[in-house]
């Protein structure tokens, strides 16, 4: 049952067919881990709180810098210095008090990721290297738990869903893990992160609804400079390492 407080607070969402009461309450139940608290991971565990998730798991290990400020909208000036996830923490809490808000200052790895996973209904992945991006697609894979990914470039951005045992994992699109050599500046477009971490938590709620993602097997291609979408077919690959037959997950 939803209280009287619910019910106003989220209203604009009950009035849509595909949610209701049923869906809120099933919200109201979702544990999901977003691993990332920059651009992406600002925007899409904002509006999992304001949508009403029951727990959000947020994990980063780094803190507030002046050159985060213009895409990272859950931290502001006054947070410089300040670890992300406690800042994310704060802004989240008092943005609805009903949700629970685990804050872990770490950096994901195969040392801790698959107790940090466990419990979890969902994973965003809102990283921005590659490293960490495998790690939580081993991580997915062996715990049976969806992954939403997205990444931006500049004006640009990617969104992909991979659903063990029913799609492509991440491992199929970018079978490297060698992360080359490092930019000195990653360009980032505010608002091309703010597309992409709206993307996954609508298919984050979508899929703690139970509907079948629509990035299934799919990655969504945003072009900034020119406001064009494209979706493209990704299947699965049969050589895989990690989901293949010869996969070790």
């Amino acid at each position: 049952m939803l209280t009287e407080e619910q019910r106003v607070r989220y209203s604009r969402q009950l009035a849509i067919p595909d949610i209701g009461v049923e869906g809120q309450i099933l919200l109201g139940k979702s544990r999901v881990m977003v691993v990332g608290l920059g651009g992406l991971g600002s925007i899409s565990s904002y509006y999992l709180a304001a949508a009403g998730a029951g727990s959000l798991r947020i994990v980063d290990n780094d803190t507030v810098a002046l050159d985060n400020l213009n895409r990272q909208l859950l931290h502001s000036t006054p947070d410089l210095r300040r670890p992300k996830a406690d800042s994310a923490a704060e802004k989240l809490r008092r943005l609805n008090p009903e949700c629970r808000i685990e804050p872990i200052r770490a950096l994901i790895g195969q040392d801790n990721g698959f107790d940090l996973a466990e419990g979890c209904d969902l994973i965003i992945d809102a990283t921005d290297n590659l490293a960490t991006r495998h790690v939580l697609n081993r991580i997915s894979l062996a715990r049976r738990i969806p992954l939403v990914y997205g990444g931006i470039s500049g004006w640009n951005g990617t969104a992909s869903t991979f659903v063990p045992g029913e799609t492509c994992c991440f491992a199929c699109l970018v079978r490297s893990e060698d992360l080359g050599t490092p930019k000195t500046v990653i360009p980032a477009f505010g608002p091309a992160a703010g597309v992409i971490g709206s993307i996954q938590s609508t298919e984050a709620v979508r899929i703690l609804l139970g509907m079948r993602p629509s990035l299934a097997n799919r990655l969504l291609k945003f072009q900034g400079n020119g406001l064009r979408f494209r979706v493209v077919h990704v299947g699965k690959d049969p050589d895989c390492t990690r989901c293949g037959p010869s996969g070790g997950e």
